[in-house]
């Protein structure tokens, strides 16, 4: 009796697994939406689309005006009404081109921004980290000194930077440019709040397995956080992409300086000159416009800072 009672079981048990997969296999009918309710919710989504794009629109019309001003004829620069259709005249750009040694400012620019995310990702990588994960006296104090550097507006750290990069003879140097934004607040703040919100669960069953700090920071905590490694990044490259006042007063040498520089100089070269103007803002923010295009998601996603701790 007890073998027929084991087959029984047996076969009761995958009967049921037998039903339960089919009836995983089942598909859920889907429930479409009636058109009113369709158009009801199209209809109060309108609104908000029509804002965006309004908005939009406010941040593009600068640079299409700039495009339209580079192509122009020479006659329909000072046309008014303005002058908003393009003429296609691509010769502007290239004789601005040649008027300056634009590669070698934008490989300079490119050169700055590398180096400066590399040493700010690494500085707000490792004080995030230490203001999440180690237990230290005095740590939320460490914590709001540094939110108190935000407070504080850049224009009052340049003298001082510069006072100091003197006694150094660091100026007219790459690393005058360098190092003052080797560190990033933003990154520290944005970090530490990612590394806040991860389970204590994954840094004590690392610590169980025998990792370290480091092993533990390189294999887990920093492949979650990518996305913000990105928003950062971004963030300090726009920064350093558009910097002017700064190395206006550490560069001297053209073979050190900025983009935004060169920039400024061809301004003072070509004041009257304005499709020129427009011509070699074009190709001096085009870079930056890419670079974010790419990057958008992973901004969306860096400032969510929810991706990481998903699935």
């Amino acid at each position: 009796m007890e073998p027929r009672a084991c087959t029984t079981e047996s076969t009761r048990a995958h009967g049921e697994a037998t039903t339960s997969s089919t009836a995983g296999n089942l598909t859920m009918p889907t429930v479409r939406e009636s058109p009113s309710k369709k158009a009801i919710r199209l209809a109060k989504s309108l609104p908000r689309a029509v804002v965006a794009l309004v908005i939009g629109m406010s941040f593009l019309l600068p640079l299409y005006i700039a495009l339209v001003t580079s192509l122009d004829t020479r006659a329909d620069v000072f046309q008014f009404p303005p002058h908003l259709t393009l003429d296609w005249q691509w010769s502007v750009y290239t004789r601005a081109w040649h008027m300056f040694r634009w590669a070698m400012y934008l490989g300079n620019t490119v050169l700055i921004a590398v180096v400066t995310i590399a040493i700010a990702l690494i500085t707000s990588i490792l004080a995030a980290y230490a203001l999440s994960f180690i237990e230290f006296r005095g740590r939320e104090f460490v914590f709001t000194l540094i939110l108190l550097v935000m407070m504080i507006p850049s224009e009052a750290h340049l003298i001082p930077n510069f006072v100091f990069l003197a006694f150094i003879h660091l100026l007219d140097t790459y690393a005058a440019q360098i190092l003052p934004y080797g560190v990033s607040v933003f990154g520290i703040f944005l970090l530490r709040q990612f590394f806040l919100s991860l389970p204590k669960d994954y840094f004590e069953a690392a610590r169980i397995e025998g990792c370290g700090h480091l092993q533990f920071l390189w294999s887990i905590a920093l492949p979650m956080c990518r996305p913000i490694l990105f928003t950062i990044s971004l963030y300090i490259f726009i920064g350093s992409w558009n910097s002017l006042m700064w190395p206006l007063m550490v560069t001297q040498s053209h073979h050190v300086q900025p983009v935004e520089v060169a920039l400024a100089r061809f301004l003072n070269n070509n004041s009257v000159d304005w499709r020129r103007l427009s011509a070699a803002s074009i190709f001096t923010t085009v870079p930056v416009i890419a670079l974010f295009l790419f990057l958008q998601g992973y901004i969306i996603r860096g400032i969510a800072r929810g991706e990481g701790i998903q699935g």
